[in-house]
């Protein structure tokens, strides 16, 4: 397998485990949320995330080819891109596995802005790479919102 091969289907690792988590959820205790009317349909979203994990993985390797590897010129352009894609993957056990609404709340929130971190630092590098993530960014900021929706609309119990 290339190296641009493994830098495209590293995200999807993360997707993997995240569908994983989300198949029972998704039929059982998702379903009972109180969601508002324009959401995305379920069979939207590996659709979705398919197209976007494959996105910000070429992307990850058009700016690993252009800074010559993993040099120190790609330590804070890398370095951010590990991090939301650490972030991107720790937000479905929150949500679905743990079902904390604010926990999933605020790390959405952290992860959309270092997403938008990660598009200004490869913006110098790869404008084609920043791109990439466009839809990325777009997607989040539906789905920062969706969450947001669903935590004011779903009050959780007290824990004593």
């Amino acid at each position: 397998m290339s190296l641009m091969s493994g830098f495209t289907a590293l995200p999807h690792l993360g997707g993997l485990y995240g569908v994983y988590i989300t198949r029972k959820e998704v039929n059982t205790w998702y379903p009972t949320l109180k969601k508002p009317s324009w959401r995305p349909p379920n069979k939207a979203f590996p659709v979705v995330w398919t197209c976007l994990y494959t996105g910000m993985g070429y992307g990850s390797y058009l700016v690993w080819k252009e800074l010559g590897g993993f040099t120190e010129d790609a330590l804070v352009p890398l370095g951010l891109y590990g991090t939301q894609l650490a972030l991107n993957w720790a937000w479905t056990p929150i949500f679905f596995g743990a079902h904390k609404l604010k926990w999933s709340l605020i790390e959405i929130v952290l992860l959309t802005g270092t997403v938008g971190a990660t598009m200004m630092s490869w913006y110098p590098i790869s404008r084609t790479a920043t791109m990439l993530l466009a839809p990325y960014l777009g997607w989040l900021c539906l789905a920062t919102s969706l969450n947001y929706c669903i935590w004011r609309d779903n009050p959780e119990e007290k824990e004593e």
